[in-house]
């Protein structure tokens, strides 16, 4: 972009005295002097638009993502600029000046060109429906239609911000086993390398008599010695076939159902889609969407198969004049018994909206202390498993030893 004393190019698009329509591009200091300018030279002007240019690499024409976090920022700082009394065109454009990620420039052009077309922001964000999801586009559009845009925006941020420290929480939780599991694979894979074939050649030399839990080590170790490149590849190739698998509909239903049994797990599952579900409605409806499309889109949000058959029970009692809280109290293996009870209680009083919302915040609570308490029990269970793999593998290689030792006495 070219700095403000040289003046700023823009494109436009108008009408001449002849009623045809013109084009070209103008330097100005911005839009305004662009559409005076366009206007002194007798051109009625349609379409100004900022001219730039976006390089997109291989990666971000393909591969191109934005963050959670991005999109957090992206609503938060939208809101408090339209807030504060910028037009949606000034605003997008500064936005579009902050931010780092090219791919995401890229959507904000889009967002601004469609804009200076005479669209709505909602209508240039369904053109990117990986990046923001049904939810975001639903709210802002409820809140374009009623005037309330910068307030919608901060209820999507809000949204987003639960969703993203409830995802935080979670990987949280996880990363502990997962860095002791990478290293403990490392560790092996070393040891299998450089440990065990010298203490193989030892026992070859003295003849020893080798137990089957030292045969098995030794079997490993030549395999991880010999063909380490075919086992990887071995290992690509499982990891890849069961991705394919839990994304098959059949496989992944039967993987959501094995999901809300497991122990320890179940209870934390049945939490984050409770504390999901509550959450979603209660934004969507606040921000003024009616109660069928909200449960429609919060449906979506879902990912576990059978929560989201009980967001279609609910859909189809909202049609039926039903009230949704006895399809909630009817799923209690999936929503606790409270959620139905509480929902009824909004219903009755007309609170559904702060009832949902409480609802949401109590168990995005139990989410949280639920991580930490998993964190506490996942660390003495990796000690353990630990421990138990140090001392099969101390054993299979240290009685040999002993029994060369006995022999020689």
């Amino acid at each position: 972009m070219q700095s403000a004393q040289k003046g700023i190019l823009f494109t436009f698009k108008g009408r001449d005295k002849a009623g045809g329509i013109t084009s070209g591009t103008i330097t100005a200091k911005d839009r305004a002097e662009a559409a005076s300018l366009v206007r002194d030279s007798g051109v009625v002007p349609l379409v100004i638009n900022e001219k730039r240019t976006i390089h997109l690499s291989f990666g971000n024409a393909f591969f191109g993502r934005v963050k959670l976090s991005e999109r957090i920022l992206f609503a938060k700082n939208l809101s408090g600029m339209l807030k504060a009394g910028l037009s949606l065109s000034r605003a997008l454009e500064v936005l579009h000046r902050q931010t780092k990620n090219v791919y995401f420039k890229s959507i904000i052009t889009t967002l601004l060109d469609t804009v200076a077309k005479g669209g709505t922001l909602s209508e240039g964000l369904t053109k990117y429906p990986r990046i923001f999801s049904t939810l975001f586009v639903a709210m802002v559009r409820s809140g374009e239609e009623s005037g309330g845009l910068p307030q919608a925006l901060v209820e999507v941020c809000s949204n987003l911000e639960k969703t993203y420290t409830l995802r935080r929480k979670i990987k949280g939780a996880l990363m502990y086993p997962m860095i002791i599991v990478c290293a403990i694979v490392i560790i092996g894979i070393l040891m299998f390398i450089y440990v065990v074939p010298t203490l193989v050649s030892t026992f070859k030399e003295l003849n020893a008599q080798l137990p089957t839990s030292t045969k098995i080590i030794i079997a490993i170790s030549d395999l991880v010695s010999n063909h380490l490149l075919l086992l990887v590849l071995g290992l690509l190739v499982i990891v890849a076939l069961f991705y394919v698998a839990s994304r098959l509909p059949t496989t992944k239903r039967w993987f959501d159902f094995l999901s809300t049994r497991i122990p320890v797990v179940g209870g934390l599952v049945q939490e984050v889609n409770t504390a999901r579900t509550t959450r979603t409605l209660s934004s969507l409806i606040a921000s003024g969407v009616d109660i069928s499309r909200s449960i429609a889109i919060t449906k979506d949000v879902l990912q576990n198969y059978y929560y989201k058959k009980v967001l279609d029970e609910a859909g189809q009692s909202v049609q039926k004049g039903e009230p949704i809280s006895e399809v909630f109290k009817k799923h209690s293996e999936l929503y606790p018994v409270m959620v139905g009870e509480m929902i009824e209680v909004g219903e009755e009083t007309g609170k559904i909206t702060s009832m949902l919302s409480d609802i949401a915040t109590f168990y995005e609570e139990e989410v949280d202390a639920r991580t930490k308490n998993l964190s506490t029990i996942i660390e003495p269970v990796m000690m353990i498993f630990v421990g138990a793999g140090v001392g099969f593998f101390a054993v299979s290689m240290l009685s040999p030893m002993y029994s060369i030792m006995d022999s020689i006495k």
